[in-house]
């Protein structure tokens, strides 16, 4: 199983991001996949998920109304569009997928991740 993320970068505060977590090896639509962050001397954070039975979502407070979390299936990919970024919003950007049809918060949860990807938002 490979989960792939890519998108990061550097921005502005206020400005956007989107980025894309692709996976291979395992049967994407009935995975539900989610999206961490870890910033430098912190623990790894929930910041989205979304189920693979009715694409339900669920967010971090700090993220919600400015992240959008998406999949499509026919790509195997899942998708996180971020935008009115904060420098505080600054992290290294994991995917990773479960086998419950719920979204989860919990880390433990997930049974596959990706390798990370940096987002870096100055101020």
């Amino acid at each position: 199983v490979q989960l792939q993320a890519s998108g990061g970068g550097l921005v502005q505060a206020g400005g956007s991001l989107r980025l894309s977590c692709a996976a291979s090896g395992l049967t994407f639509r009935i995975y539900t996949m989610g999206w961490f962050r870890q910033a430098p001397g912190k623990e790894r954070e929930f910041v989205a998920a979304i189920s693979y039975r009715d694409r339900s979502t669920y967010y971090a407070d700090s993220v919600k109304g400015r992240f959008t979390i998406s999949r499509d299936n026919a790509k195997s990919t899942v998708y996180l569009q971020m935008n009115s970024l904060k420098p505080e919003d600054t992290a290294v950007y994991y995917c990773a997928a479960t086998g419950f049809h719920q979204p989860n918060t919990g880390a433990y949860r997930y049974d596959y991740w990706g390798q990370g990807t940096l987002v870096t938002v100055s101020s």
